[in-house]
Formats: C-alpha cells, structure tokens, sequence
C-alpha cells in the first residue's frame, strides 16, 4: 500500500493500524530548534482521544505520544520526528462476525477488490483511529508555527450536526472548549445533546459540518496554479476518513451569489490593505490574502450502526449485518482536532515553501 504520505517539505507519513501493536507517523522537514516534548502534543491528543464523553465511542485509549527520533534536549534536530502511539484497548473479537462480510458504507468491499486482503479488525487502516497519528504531526507542526509566523492561531468547530445548524448570531470563541460538541453556539450545544443522545440510544448515526480557521496567517501563501494553499488545504482535509465534502470560504454558496455580492471590496488601512467580507475564505488565486483562512468540511454518518442491513460476503452471497462494537454516533465530534491537525500540518508546508522561494514578499501596497 503506497500513498502514506502528505506535504511537500514538511512531510508527514503515517503508519499503522486500528487494532494493531501501534500507529503514529514520521514527520520529515521540521525546522530544527523548535522547542517540543511530549506534553505539547498531548494537548492536542486529549482533544481527538476517545471515551470522553457519551457521545462519542466508549473505546479507552490514553492515545500516549512517545518521541523515538528527532529530539535533543528538548528541540527538533532537523531530522526526522518518529511519533508512536501504542493501542492498548483493541477489542478485536467484536469484528469476528464481520471476517467474511462487507460493511455497507465502510471501505471494506473496496479494499478487498484493490487488494485482495483486508484487516477486518476495526477497518484497520482505513479506520478513524489512523488520524490520532495526523493530530500527533499537527501539534509539532503549531510549535513550528510559533516560531516562524507566531500570530497565528488555528481553531476548529463544529457548526452542524445532521440538519440542526448553529446560528451565527450566538458565535462566541470561548464556547468552542466549554461543550463536548466543540461548537461557539451554546444554545446549540444543548440542543445537540438531547438529539445525539437520542440517536446514540436507538443504535443510529449521523453526519456533521466542521469549519476550521487559521488566523493571523501571513499574505502570500500558496502559489498558481498546482501549489494553491486552497488546493492543499481541500486535499488534506479530504484525506480525513468520512469526509464527502470541502468549501473554501463560501464553498458551495458562492454559486447562488451575484459578482457584487460575492467580491470582497478592498481598502486601505493603517497597516494595510482591509477587505470588506471574506467570501474568499481568505484565498485569493491560491494565495493567502492575510485574511482569516476558513475551511469547512462535511463528514459522513458513522457507517457502524446497530441497524441491520442488507450486504453480501466475499464469496458473493446476499446476507444481512448488523456492526457491534464502540462507535462514535457522530464521527464528527472528534474530527475537530484532525481538521485542526490538518491545517497546521498546510499552513506551515505553505510558511516553509514561501520562505524557501521568496523569503519576504516583494509587492509592496502605499
């Protein structure tokens, strides 16, 4: 299996599987001197592990980082990072029933077709699990971050859950870690609960709407026409496991807007350039306007429910499944901090490749 990797010079290649000894990622082209040790990138790990709350799978893992390369007294060398989490919580024997059927909506019959074998044990690699591995990378990638562009911050939420949406009007920042639903709308996080703990009971999933900002991010990032911040950002976050759809800015509505409304109007302030909205999501051509850079992408309804439907096997009998185990009711909840993971990991590749090529920006405006 090839394509394990993601990032031109901050590379990140993952490695491992839902139910195996291990997972954890080796991170090439870290800048040396950037202060890092365990603790920094637990942080970002308590946020994605499981079992924290009802609503999401009630698999326990600590998900505990270890450092093996690339650090010495406390700083990146420059060499490659090797980051390991151990799996200490598989329950294997939850998937027996499953060994010769394909689970509708996973990667199970797909995998089999291309390869011709497959780890049925939790999905193994195609399993969510892979992406505390991306959280891992990301939290070295927001300490490298500090150090060359420290004005940015980069936080992620969720704005939907099925069809009940947040209302922009309740937006507060604070919120976002003050509920389990990471959602700036507290009404909102209230009213989630009742509805997924609902469906949590009745053995049911569904969908949800994640939007990802990076603040502070510098102009000029990105470059025409392969190497666009915007293109990089949407294949990163489609490579999550679950989602279905990306939006840069105003995404999928800019098709119902007129070129009056959707162009960002343009003045000049004290420190520069101002824009009147950000229907752009901060992207202008590819590159960074210094705007907010926004993100949003829609993950899927957990396929593993406690419904029975129908499938067949891999001798091509019709039968019928029903998914046990732990399973998140709203896969969502905890692709919060992938997102995060996600951009951080784009967003300092894109401050490497600037630096790389144009160092400073040249355009100068007043």
């Amino acid at each position: 299996m090839s394509m394990n990797s993601f990032g031109h010079l901050f590379r990140v290649t993952t490695w491992g599987e839902s139910h195996g000894p291990a997972l954890g990622a080796t991170v090439d082209g870290c800048p040396p001197g950037v202060t890092i040790d365990e603790a920094m990138i637990q942080h970002w790990l308590d946020k994605r592990k499981p079992g924290q709350s009802k609503f999401t799978t009630q698999r326990r893992e600590p998900d505990a980082v270890k450092i093996l390369s690339g650090v010495f007294e406390g700083q990146t060398t420059g060499t490659p990072v090797q980051l390991m989490i151990e799996n200490t919580d598989q329950r294997s024997k939850d998937y027996g029933d499953i060994m010769e059927k394909f689970r509708p909506g996973h990667a199970d019959i797909t995998y089999w077709q291309k390869y011709g074998i497959r780890d049925y044990r939790g999905g193994g690699r195609s399993s969510a699990r892979e992406t505390a591995s991306r959280v891992a990378a990301g939290g070295l990638a927001r300490e490298a971050i500090k150090q060359i562009a420290p004005n940015v911050q980069i936080t992620g939420y969720m704005t939907q859950i099925g069809t009940h949406k947040i209302d922009r009007a309740n937006f507060d920042w604070s919120q976002i870690e003050q509920n389990p639903f990471w959602t700036p709308d507290a009404q909102a996080a209230e009213d989630w609960a009742v509805y997924l703990d609902d469906l949590r009971k009745s053995g049911n999933s569904v969908g949800a709407v994640v939007e990802v900002v990076a603040r502070g991010v510098p102009a000029g990032l990105g470059a025409p026409v392969y190497a666009k911040l915007d293109t990089d950002l949407a294949a990163a976050m489609m490579s999550i496991n679950a989602v279905k759809g990306v939006e840069i800015g105003e995404g999928m509505a800019a098709a119902e807007l007129t070129g009056e409304a959707n162009a960002d109007e343009i003045f000049m302030g004290q420190d520069g350039p101002q824009y009147s909205s950000n229907h752009a999501g901060g992207i202008l051509g590819g590159i960074s306007t210094g705007q907010d850079v926004v993100v949003r992408f829609a993950v899927k309804p957990t396929s593993s429910i406690l419904t029975t439907r129908k499938t067949i096997t891999k001798s091509g009998e019709e039968t019928e499944i029903i998914t046990k185990g732990r399973h998140d009711p709203c896969v969502g909840i905890r692709a919060v901090p992938v997102g995060e993971a996600m951009m951080a990991c784009v967003i300092l590749d894109h401050l490497l490749l600037h630096r790389g090529q144009i160092g400073e920006n040249r355009g100068r405006i007043g």
